[in-house]
Order: C-alpha cells, then sequence, then structure tokens
C-alpha cells in the first residue's frame, strides 16, 4: 500500500508540472490557433442559426434571439467565476506559479461576459416585463456578480507588489463564492420575475428543439471565445511579467557596475 504522505507530494507535484508557466506558452502556442478557429466556426454556424433560420418563439416572437447571446453569457459569468475561486485557491494554498497571473487576466473578460448579461437581460427585460430593471433576486444577485469580477480586476491592479495584489484578490474572490449558488438557485429560493430554468432540465427542457439546438451552439462558440481570451491573455499576462523581471534584472545589474569615466577606466 502506498501511504498518503507519499502519493500526496506526487499530486501536488503533478500539478506543479503542468502549471510550468514556460510549458504552459509551449502548449498554448499550438493549442491556442485552433481553439480560436473553432470558436470562430462554432460561433457563427450557432448565431446565423439562432439569429437567422431558427423560428421565432410562440410567446415572445423575434425577442427570443436575445437568448442566443444573454444565456451564453449568464452561464460564463457563473462558470468563469467559479473558474477564478478555483485558481485562487490553488493560489493561496499551493502558490500555483500560473494561478495568479490566469486570475488576473481572467477578471476583465468575466466582467465583459457578466456585463453582456446584463445588457442583453435588459433588453429582453423591456418587452416583455414592461421595465429595463428591477431589483428581482436574480437580477440584482448577478449585478452583484459584475461588481465582484470588476472589484477583483481593480484589486489585483491596486498595489505596486503584484503579489500582494494576487493575495488580496484571490481573497475576495473567495469571499464572493457565496453569490454563485445565490445567482443559480435565486429563481427556486425566492419569487422572482425571472422564469426559472428551461435549458438545463435535461429530462424535459422548457424549450423547443429548434431552439435549444442553436442557444446550445452559441453556448459552446461562447465558451470556445471565453477560454481562447482567457489563454491569450495569460499569455501576455506571463510574457509582461518575463519583460518586467528582464527589466529589472537589467537595472540592478546596472546599478552594480562601477562608475566609468569615458576610457572603460573605473575610478
Amino acid at each position: 500500500m502506498v501511504s498518503t504522505a507519499t502519493t500526496t507530494p506526487r499530486a501536488v507535484s503533478r500539478l506543479h508540472f503542468l502549471a510550468n508557466p514556460g510549458r504552459f506558452l509551449r502548449v498554448t502556442d499550438w493549442l491556442l490557433p485552433w481553439l480560436t478557429v473553432a470558436a470562430l466556426v462554432v460561433l457563427g454556424i450557432g448565431l446565423a442559426w439562432g439569429l437567422a433560420f431558427s423560428p421565432p418563439d410562440w410567446q415572445q416572437g423575434e425577442t427570443v434571439r436575445i437568448m442566443y447571446v444573454h444565456v451564453p453569457m449568464a452561464w460564463l459569468a457563473m462558470g468563469g467565476y467559479t473558474g477564478l475561486v478555483v485558481l485562487s485557491v490553488m493560489a493561496l494554498v499551493w502558490k500555483h506559479p500560473l494561478a495568479d497571473v490566469a486570475a488576473r487576466e481572467l477578471s476583465p473578460i468575466g466582467a465583459t461576459a457578466t456585463a453582456l448579461c446584463l445588457l442583453t437581460g435588459s433588453l429582453w427585460g423591456r418587452p416583455m416585463w414592461g421595465t429595463w430593471w428591477v431589483w428581482d433576486a436574480r437580477l440584482t444577485s448577478v449585478l452583484v456578480l459584475f461588481f465582484l469580477w470588476v472589484g477583483h480586476a481593480a484589486l489585483t491592479r491596486a498595489f505596486d507588489d503584484q503579489e500582494r495584489g494576487a493575495r488580496m484578490g484571490a481573497i475576495l474572490a473567495l469571499i464572493g463564492a457565496v453569490n454563485v449558488p445565490i445567482v443559480k438557485f435565486s429563481v427556486d429560493w425566492w419569487n422572482t420575475l425571472h422564469q426559472p430554468a428551461s435549458v438545463t432540465r435535461l429530462a424535459a427542457p422548457g424549450l423547443h428543439v429548434d431552439i435549444l439546438y442553436p442557444l446550445l451552439t452559441c453556448a459552446l462558440g461562447f465558451s470556445l471565445a471565453f477560454a481562447a481570451l482567457a489563454l491569450a491573455a495569460t499569455r501576455a499576462g506571463l510574457l509582461e511579467r518575463r519583460l518586467r523581471a528582464l527589466q529589472m534584472a537589467a537595472a540592478r545589474k546596472a546599478e552594480n557596475l562601477p562608475a566609468n569615466d569615458g576610457r572603460g577606466i573605473a575610478p
């Protein structure tokens, strides 16, 4: 029998093996173009299918087409924040080399997805509810989620010491994790204007397949695009840190050089 003391370091070692910055750059250098092409193709098919070829809903009419953007953005807002929480745990507990960088670069993308969710929800709510906004449990919790994304993005960039900013951002992300189940289950816990889940009921989805299939295709396309943006931003963040480290090393080296009198001879 292999002891826990033996297996745990091995598991942590594998975790750090996958997080090696140089290896990440090499893998994403190959993966990112394919992921980008896949995102563009799937998203193009999904949007064309949903916006041009799918039928209008019997009750919502043409307004249902807003859902082809709104629903994927809502899923990405929650799923992306869950990923942010995982990255924060990895950064605080295991000091993952990539976790801080990935979390820092993920928050602006997650904030954008959440803002699009709120915007498209308001566009849908005006003809359906007769108002752009109500302090509904679902809408309010998503607004709080947006503020958490923005707060994380601002906090991680508020300190000259990036490690301190990353640590404070990770703590905020973990505190905000309590809001994710509130967003998800708000329509079940409270009586709200927002309709309950109609897609995730796999046994009996509340949407006709003519609307459900293009919606799922759009969701896949937006998810691939989200992943591609997150990987590209993380690559850029890593390269920026490497460049900054090289500049600081060069500056320290220059400071330690002896003064030169112009003839190549130090006094």
